[in-house]
């Protein structure tokens, strides 16, 4: 079951990462373009705000219940969290990280039902999903990252 759990989360960063793509590309369209927000950018913002805190639930399980979770796991005697790479990342940097991500792009779709112009939602929206897919892109463990390294697809 962990084993699918840790797919899954890493099948959804996938998701993630397209619809917060495609959310930017929309966002920064309409503030340039001076475009009037519609349901279709609203159903965007929607679905990357749910792909997003589905994966952050996902991820909560695995930090607390996982395989190295902070309740499952024990530190090797005289370790420290702080000191060992691996548990520092995986309890501490990944976790912070990702939940400050979902909480800007919590405040990116917030923007849909803000009653402001339309150049303002799509010109903040585009700023607070950039910083989010920033956030999440620092830190995703990725193969090259030492230690924490993690296959870009699962299984591979």
């Amino acid at each position: 079951m962990q084993t699918g759990l840790v797919h899954l989360h890493n099948i959804l960063r996938w998701l993630i990462l397209l619809f917060l793509i495609w959310s930017i590309v929309k966002s920064y369209s309409g503030w340039k373009n001076k475009k009037i927000f519609t349901n279709s950018d609203r159903r965007t913002w929607l679905l990357t705000l749910i792909f997003s805190h589905l994966t952050l639930l996902l991820g909560l399980v695995q930090v607390f219940f996982g395989r190295y979770g902070i309740f499952t796991t024990t530190l090797p005697v005289g370790t420290s969290v702080m000191k060992d790479k691996f548990y520092r990342f995986f309890w501490i940097e990944h976790p912070t990280t990702m939940i400050i991500a979902i909480i800007f792009v919590t405040i990116a779709y917030g923007m849909a039902k803000k009653q402001v112009s339309d150049e303002v939602k799509f010109r903040k929206a585009f700023i607070f999903f950039t910083i989010a897919l920033v956030l999440i892109l620092i830190g995703i463990p990725w193969p090259f990252r030492e230690v924490v390294g993690r296959p870009l697809l699962p299984g591979m």
